[in-house]
Formats: structure tokens, C-alpha cells, sequence
């Protein structure tokens, strides 16, 4: 492909999601807001970041990949917002309206991008997000892989470590609490309180301070022992 065509190709992949997540940040701030008591914590952390960040999140509901970005100012630098999703049969689902939204063309729209499970390498697994950070974009990965089945952050995998130590973007651990089992009418009944929480960037730096990566699953231990913990303390009890 001549590269003032893929050049082109990236600049609209990045332009639908930039204008949709900024397009309904007014109603989803509204919203979330008044029904949902949406609070904010631990933005002065992401001050003096610059270039790629990877923002590293618990997951306990499809309602995630709509809070983080609507954490963000309207127009903030951190967006769009780019997702590592898995694959599409994963989200294969016999409503429609799931399939449309968790997998679908909306998804695409919004800036999931696919990973590839099963082949034990970061290397080809991840290489759209690899693409995504050397271009200088925020990604959102989930290191668990999927929801939570108690809202308790549980093991996450290595592609957080991975993509950090190849493009040495920082890693922010963000704690989403209240989301998890929210249905319909607990909104409307005022019920739900959604927090996130933003703690201090980690650094490839800090995040290999004295290991060495002899094998993939080195990258898995240091998502356990240094991005997860973090996670969970933050944690809203």
C-alpha cells in the first residue's frame, strides 16, 4: 500500500471514533450524571503525560468503554480513545442489538480494534495497538480479558506490560467502580454511583525496574505484581 494511501487510512480510522466519543460526551455527562452520580477521582494524574498512554482498567460492565472516555474533558488530548477487544465470535450474542454494539460496526466505530487470542505471541496478537500507541493515540486495554463475574479485579494477562515496554508508552491503572450488574432500571431509579479513579502513571522505568523478559509470561507477573494491585486499591469497597 503507497504510504500517502495508508497514511489517509489511518487519519479516517481515527477520525470517526474522535468525533463520536466527542459528539454524545454533552448527553453522556448529563446522564451519567444525573442518574448515575458519576464522580471523577485522580485526573491531576494524568497532567504532564505526553505522547501514547495505556490506560489499564478493571471490567465489570458493557457500560466500561463509555465511562472512561467520558471521564475525559470534551476535546481532551486523551481522545479518542482506542480499545483492545477481543475477538468477534466472542461477542457473538442472539440479541441484535448486542451484536451491533459489543463486537459490531459500532464497536469499530467507537475504536475497538481486534486482538487475536490463542497464538502465545504479543508480537502478532497486538499489532494494531502496537500501530495505535506509535502513532501517539490513548488505548484502553482490559488486562483481565473479560468482565469480572463479581466486580472483584481478578488475574490479568501480560499485554498491558507487553505494549508498554515495546513502545514505551506509561501504563495508568483506572479503577471503574459501580458499574458492575447495572440494568435499566436501576438508572432510573437512582440506585447506581459510578466512580473512576486515575492513579499515577507507571513508567516502563519503574514498571521493569530489575527484571529481565526471558519469556511472554514474564509480561503476565508484571501485570500482577504491578498494575493490578493498583487497580484493586483503588477500588471503591
Amino acid at each position: 500500500v503507497p504510504p500517502e494511501i495508508k497514511q489517509t487510512t489511518q487519519m479516517i480510522s481515527s477520525l470517526f471514533p474522535y468525533f463520536l466519543q466527542n459528539l454524545i460526551w454533552i448527553p453522556t455527562q448529563i446522564f451519567l450524571r444525573f442518574f448515575g452520580h458519576f464522580e471523577i477521582y485522580g485526573k491531576n494524574n494524568l497532567c504532564g503525560i505526553k505522547g501514547a498512554v495505556i490506560f489499564a482498567s478493571n471490567h465489570t460492565s458493557e457500560l466500561d468503554p463509555i465511562l472512561l472516555p467520558a471521564a475525559m474533558p470534551m476535546f481532551s488530548r486523551f481522545l479518542p480513545m482506542f480499545y483492545v477487544s477481543r475477538e468477534k465470535n466472542f461477542y457473538d450474542s442472539s440479541h441484535p442489538l448486542k451484536r451491533l454494539f459489543y463486537g459490531g460496526l459500532f464497536f469499530e466505530f467507537w475504536g475497538a480494534y481486534r486482538t487475536h487470542v490463542g497464538l502465545h505471541n504479543y508480537e502478532i496478537s497486538l499489532q494494531p495497538h502496537l500501530k495505535i500507541l506509535e502513532r501517539g493515540h490513548s488505548l484502553s486495554i482490559f488486562p483481565e480479558g473479560k468482565k469480572g463475574f463479581d466486580g472483584i479485579p481478578r488475574e490479568g494477562k501480560g499485554g498491558a506490560a507487553f505494549l508498554s515496554h515495546k513502545t514505551g508508552a506509561p501504563v495508568v491503572p483506572v479503577a471503574i467502580s459501580g458499574a458492575f450488574k447495572t440494568s435499566v432500571p436501576d438508572f432510573f431509579s437512582f440506585k447506581k454511583h459510578f466512580r473512576i479513579t486515575f492513579g499515577k502513571p507507571i513508567y516502563p522505568n519503574e514498571l521493569f525496574a530489575g527484571k529481565k523478559i526471558k519469556d511472554p509470561h514474564d509480561y503476565k507477573i508484571i501485570v500482577n505484581e504491578s498494575i493490578m494491585p493498583r487497580i484493586a486499591e483503588m477500588m471503591v469497597k
